[in-house]
């Protein structure tokens, strides 16, 4: 049994870059659509002297078809998403003769996370499914309790029967 499974969480670093590929036997004549973008995740610890310090890794992403469309009418630069997909790692020769390697997220599942008015790619059309709804308690800010509703302090009341 083998599992090749990604889970992330980050910011895209650059809008996405939409391409068409040319049809062939294995798209079956029609013309597939890719888009590409990178993803951001950062780490934030502290060390052993309690200084804070941050690490990031820069995730290249690929999406096909259908995922590619949604990629390409609301993912932009700065958004905060989370992905699901898998690791592949592909060779190539360059035009020095050398023998290179990329590895990729090709992406399964894209949601998009935060607030509408927190992406700058919202426009409203995209759907329940990929933008999380939040309660209204989250959407108003939490107010302190007044001085009325607080109890007093050195009444020496039936209330104030505790051993201690």
């Amino acid at each position: 049994m083998a599992l090749n499974k990604v889970l992330l969480i980050g910011n895209v670093g650059r809008d996405p870059e939409v391409r068409y590929l040319e049809p062939n036997a294995q798209n079956a004549g029609a013309n597939a659509k890719v888009a590409t973008f990178t993803l951001a995740t950062t780490e934030r610890y502290r060390d052993r002297s309690g200084e804070t310090r941050e690490n990031t890794e820069w995730h290249n992403i690929v999406a096909w078809r259908n995922t590619a469309d949604l990629v390409e009418k609301y993912i932009k630069k700065g958004m905060q998403i989370y992905i699901e997909g898998r690791l592949r790692t592909r060779s190539w020769t360059d035009q020095s003769g050398n023998k290179r390697y990329t590895t990729e997220i090709l992406a399964d599942n894209i949601q998009m996370l935060g607030r509408r008015q927190d992406n700058p790619g919202s426009d409203g059309g995209y759907g329940q499914s990929a933008q999380p709804s939040y309660p209204q308690s989250y959407q108003q800010p939490v107010q302190a309790p007044s001085q009325a509703a607080a109890p007093q302090v050195g009444n020496d009341g039936p209330e104030d029967d505790l051993p201690f």
